[in-house]
């Protein structure tokens, strides 16, 4: 097992909770497996997964671990997530190279997949802008659109949300990153419902459950993101908590995991939807098989590679027509191997 730490610059800082972001720090991570090689990616986020210095430890005690048992032992003994995610990515990669077959029909696809539909995100900007964005987006193709809300009040929100309406007819998705209470959360979908709002996206703190089952049922779907860091999938579908859970593998540990929760919430009739930490190119490519896995997946956010002004390699996932190619070669399908 080799891991290799690496840096790429963002393309514009992200604002977070814990401040802003300008660079992504992680690992690759390399190991024989089946016969062949496999690379996975650990890019930890604050406030998302486990710290930088804890995924080195956590990498390191999984090879430990691994050159005493094996790694299926290692694998369940990594608790933390970006860790688990590169060391679960890796072994399916090598196990899907060795069957000669592409990552996701390794994962349990049904038959050839080539493309996944992608949505695009809208930053947070003053209504006209907001909608000169959408405008545009269309015009690239999307015919889904992600508005970031609650970082003004909520009627400046609206009044986005209202102009963007005006100029395209494109489903609309609003992420407000926990920012509301439950009495603001309530105006905006009860002011939206007739809106062609698809959901509106962690709408309330992480850990209110209960606040987000008693959205529910207003006409305006409620979706998951941030609590399902806090929770187990399990817990977020038996409270009732959501309509779409936002499953990012990283957060989740790994392309399995990942893959075990999208067939869990559709069994509860809850729909997943596939996105990213802002990776590179070895994590996004596995998120994009990932949700191509998933039958009749609905669009996913995995348009996130242009927010980095430098990659690993070449994408072999290209966003067009609102849609991300899915690679058919085996494994990956990266290129070159990075």
């Amino acid at each position: 097992m080799e891991v290799e730490p690496f840096s790429v610059e963002l393309a514009t800082p992200l604002e977070t909770a814990a401040g802003a972001v300008r660079e992504r720090e992680g690992f690759l991570v390399r190991l024989e497996y089946a016969g062949t090689e496999g690379v996975g990616e650990a890019s930890p986020l604050l406030g998302w997964t486990e710290t930088y210095d804890e995924c080195r430890e956590a990498l390191a005690r999984a090879a430990e671990v691994a050159g005493h048992t094996d790694w299926g032992v290692a694998l369940a003994k990594t608790e933390a997530p970006a860790a688990r995610h590169a060391l679960a990515l890796a072994l399916q990669e090598a196990l899907a190279r060795a069957a000669s077959e592409p990552l996701y029909q390794n994962l349990g696809a049904d038959g050839p997949v080539r493309a996944v539909p992608v949505n695009a995100t809208l930053s947070d900007a003053p209504p006209e802008e907001t909608a000169a964005a959408a405008t545009d987006a269309v015009r690239e193709g999307f015919d889904c659109l992600k508005l970031k809300v609650g970082a003004r009040d909520v009627e400046a929100d609206l009044r986005r949300i209202r102009a963007v309406r005006e100029r395209v007819e494109a489903p609309l998705r609003l992420d407000a990153n926990g920012a509301w209470t439950l009495s603001q959360a309530r105006r905006v979908v009860d002011a939206v419902a007739d809106l062609g709002v698809e959901y509106v996206e962690q709408p309330l703190p992480a850990e209110d459950l209960d606040g987000h089952a008693a959205l529910r049922g207003r006409g305006v779907g409620i979706a998951v993101d941030e609590s399902l860091a806090a929770y187990e999938t399990e817990q977020v579908l038996e409270a009732g908590a959501a309509d779409v859970v936002v499953l990012k593998p990283m957060v989740l540990g790994g392309p399995d995991l990942a893959r075990e929760a999208a067939m869990a919430a559709r069994a509860a009739g809850v729909e997943p939807v596939v996105s990213t930490t802002i990776d590179t190119v070895v994590a996004r490519t596995g998120a994009v098989h990932l949700a191509a896995s998933v039958p009749e997946v609905g669009a996913c956010g995995l348009a996130t590679g242009s927010m980095l002004r430098s990659d690993l390699v070449a994408d072999p996932a290209t966003v067009a027509d609102g849609t991300i190619t899915v690679p058919q070669e085996p494994g990956l399908g990266l290129p070159t191997r990075p």
